[in-house]
């Protein structure tokens, strides 16, 4: 469908430093507007707006959206998305710079990986750029994220001013809704790995195989091929994957050595409240690593960020930088206090992400487990009860209350969970959530532990439309000294 050479004369346009947009509003005279399907709405129906406004081009999969008589160049594309993924990348010439690009997907732990893998290879002597759901970083710029994986073209302009500033790794969050729509397309992944598929966002992708069949993309269409494939093998839908694709590196702590690929395991020696032992096996090469992160889940991270470093070339010497790794901000995050409680606060915010982070804290030796949890407005409402039952199976109290409400009612949205409840031994319930938390705080006592899940990192409440200042850790550092 696409007029070739229509498009190989406006990539070199664009490559000379044409401006491309995908909203009308900011069309200025000359420029490049690509009419991208959004999720509400079609950018087609702003092609006369982006003509008005002096648009010399148009990129549309639509050859009757142009109004009649104009004499605007036009590109028909059967991908708008996918056409503005190459525009950007003759913009910033991202093929051109001499980057190492890896994309994490999963729904759980992404964030958690990518700190990871940023400290492991900054210890090996890389200069490392950082694109995630905390912030856009790289030595000396953080911009705080507004999502997870940023818009197509803001993406690509990450990527060059990481490369301008000397940066020669890029670590990336890869969401499903980014790979669904595009937003990471033109951009080349030397190594992406998939961490798990569990319920989310079925709001957006309905089913689980569509969930799934998005994430899976970054293997299967984005970027270069032969990409390095890093993949738990203890995921049923990580194990499908491998089945399927190569070069790969299997990971895992139950099914080691899955595919045709090699396989890297690991036998937990020590898991308690002080952290890990893991003795790592790789092929004929074995070592140990320890970590003060705890959780077997944390042990599954440390597997796939030693695959991400087996995979660019590093030695077990190099992997045991791990060892010195902390942690994330709100990812299961020991919050110190004057009373010397045992507080977390983490970003789970899925039933298996609740799971993994309760059933990995219920095997330690605290004497109760509490946790406080809600579940966010205006999102897959199927999952609430679910996480209602996985605090319930490890919790010996839940408290519930808000989460990030956005523009639904707090307790029609408890209501939605109470169902998975009922099993409970203590349930108390409290919308507001510092209440909530002052609540949980009151009710602990000598070797109890707190889990505060749902908002991490989080510096800000969702409540009708606007975003209030609220942060979790603050909220118990204010309530305990």
């Amino acid at each position: 469908m696409r007029d070739e050479q229509k498009w190989q004369q406006l990539l070199g346009l664009v490559a000379q430093g044409l401006m491309v947009r995908s909203d009308s509003r900011l069309i200025r005279p000359g420029e490049v507007f690509v009419a991208v399907a959004g999720v509400g709405t079609d950018g087609a129906r702003f092609i006369g707006d982006a003509i008005e406004r002096g648009a010399e081009w148009i990129v549309t999969s639509d050859p009757h959206s142009i109004p009649h008589k104009s004499t605007v160049g036009v590109v028909l594309h059967d991908k708008p998305s996918r056409a503005l993924g190459d525009l950007a990348a003759a913009y910033f010439g991202t093929a051109a710079h001499d980057l190492t690009v890896i994309g994490i997907t999963g729904t759980n732990g992404k964030t958690t990986l990518s700190y990871m893998v940023e400290h492991m290879l900054a210890a090996a002597g890389h200069k490392v750029g950082v694109i995630g759901t905390v912030n856009y970083r790289w030595p000396g710029f953080s911009l705080e994220a507004q999502m997870t994986t940023p818009d197509c073209w803001q993406l690509h302009e990450l990527v060059a001013n990481m490369a301008k500033s000397g940066v020669d790794t890029v670590v990336m969050e890869v969401s499903s809704h980014a790979l669904h729509q595009d937003r990471v397309w033109g951009l080349d992944y030397d190594v992406a790995v998939m961490l798990n598929v569990t319920q989310d966002h079925l709001d957006y992708h309905k089913t689980m195989d569509g969930y799934y069949q998005a994430k899976a993309k970054l293997f299967n269409e984005i970027g270069r091929l032969g990409k390095v494939g890093i993949i738990n093998a203890d995921d049923s839908y990580g194990r499908m994957l491998l089945s399927r694709y190569e070069p790969s590196i299997s990971f895992g702590l139950y099914y080691p050595n899955v595919g045709a690929g090699p396989g890297l395991s690991a036998n937990v020696k020590s898991c308690t409240s002080q952290g890990l032992e893991l003795a790592m096996q790789f092929g004929d090469e074995s070592w140990t690593l320890t970590s003060p992160l705890i959780g077997k889940y944390n042990a599954s991270n440390l597997l796939a960020a030693q695959s991400v470093g087996l995979a660019l070339g590093l030695k077990p010497k190099k992997l045991k930088a791990l060892e010195s790794f902390a942690g994330v901000p709100g990812r299961l995050e020991r919050i110190p206090n004057g009373r010397g409680l045992d507080v977390f606060v983490d970003y789970a915010h899925t039933p298996d992400a609740l799971e993994n982070v309760l059933s990995n804290v219920r095997e330690l030796e605290y004497r109760r487990l509490l946790c406080v949890f809600g579940c966010g407005g205006n999102r897959d409402r199927s999952k609430r009860p679910l996480m209602g039952q996985a605090v319930c199976r490890y919790a010996d109290v839940a408290v519930l209350t808000s989460d990030n409400p956005r523009f639904e009612a707090p307790l029609e949205i408890m209501d939605d969970v109470r169902p998975g409840l009922s099993g409970c031994a203590i349930t108390l319930e409290e919308p507001d959530r510092a209440t909530a938390i002052a609540l949980a705080l009151d009710s602990m006592e000598r070797g109890d532990v707190l889990v505060i899940a749902g908002k991490g990192h989080e510096s800000y409440q969702e409540i009708e439309g606007e975003r209030l200042p609220f942060n979790d850790a603050v909220v118990v550092k204010e309530l305990l000294g």
